[in-house]
């Protein structure tokens, strides 16, 4: 097993596709396929479904996929380090996260301080479970997610078993986010009660999914009426259009979101209840993050104020 046949294999999964692979490592695809027809056969797996419409993994190639980004991105962190030959490496950098304003604006900050030609950056706003698949297979190498009282036992069990943990970056308590013009935006706070006519907005996390991946933290309480969304633009758009809601930790970018949303403090109906978003971003058990890495979460701490 050589390097270049986990470059490939990593290309390969990426692209979907050997054509496509080939074209973007500039090999020959001939070559291509014969370097991971000779690594399956040293492996004694199948690590590739091919299929008239393309490659995908076999589970043998999923966990071998995992294993492989580790190892490749090790290779590049050592190369950088230590060999003028690694200075002209073409470096990746991933993050996927829930839908956090703050996540994406500290990504445009820590990207301004690196030439583009020289790096390969990715934002992936997403599902619960795919940012946590995406940084345990290495997709990303930071994930940003939160816990609660509710979905703290699951999700961490979760990370577990998927050799990942999670770091503290800062609590939150629950806001209501709403337009300007809602007609409860001049409240100094908002109960259930008072949100009772209007739609709850929440991010859609897929068919069937657990209400532990829900991105509000308050997604075990009834609602009366519930709308899903894909995307934040889709979900502001709607709190104008339907003097919709969403419940969120308050830490709003105004630069991305623009000045026409407020988050106004959720009053709990009970003073017995105190419900907290613990927010942090998750990566590999005991990984040495990257130093592009180290610069990103320097500047959400920057961005959250966190000393």
């Amino acid at each position: 097993m050589t390097l270049q046949q986990l470059k490939y294999v990593i290309g390969i999964a990426e692209t979907g596709s050997f054509n496509k692979a080939a074209e973007k490592l500039f090999v020959s695809q001939p070559s291509l396929t014969s370097s991971i027809h000779d690594l399956e056969g040293e492996l004694g797996i199948t690590i590739f479904n091919r299929t008239g419409r393309g490659v995908t993994l076999t589970n043998d190639g999923t966990e071998f996929l995992a294993h492989a980004r580790q190892l490749y991105f090790n290779y590049q962190n050592l190369m950088e380090q230590y060999s003028d030959n690694g200075k002209g490496l073409r470096k990746k950098f991933g993050v996927s996260t829930q839908h956090y304003s703050f996540a994406v604006k500290s990504f445009v900050e820590m990207v301004k301080k690196f030439n583009t030609n020289e790096y390969e950056f990715a934002i992936r706003e997403t599902k619960t479970n795919e940012v946590i698949e995406d940084v345990a297979n290495l997709k990303s190498e930071i994930g940003i997610l939160y816990l609660s009282d509710f979905n703290r036992k699951v999700i961490q069990n979760l990370l577990k078993t998927k050799d990942l943990e999670f770091h503290h970056l800062i609590d939150c308590k629950a806001f209501v986010y709403i337009w300007k013009g809602h007609p409860l935006a001049k409240n100094e706070s908002i109960s259930f009660a008072e949100l009772e006519d209007f739609p709850c907005l929440s991010f859609e996390q897929g068919e069937g999914s657990s209400p532990f991946f829900a991105e509000e933290i308050l997604s075990t309480d009834e609602y009366h009426r519930t709308i899903k969304a894909n995307d934040r633009a889709t979900m502001l758009n709607l709190m104008i259009g339907l003097n919709g809601y969403t419940l969120c930790s308050g830490i709003i970018c105004e630069e991305l979101n623009g000045s026409d949303y407020i988050a106004v403090p959720f009053r709990e109906e009970s003073e017995h209840i105190n419900r907290v978003m613990e927010i942090g971003y998750i990566t590999k058990t005991n990984f040495n993050i990257s130093s592009i890495g180290g610069i990103y979460i320097a500047e959400i701490k920057k961005y959250l104020g966190i000393n």
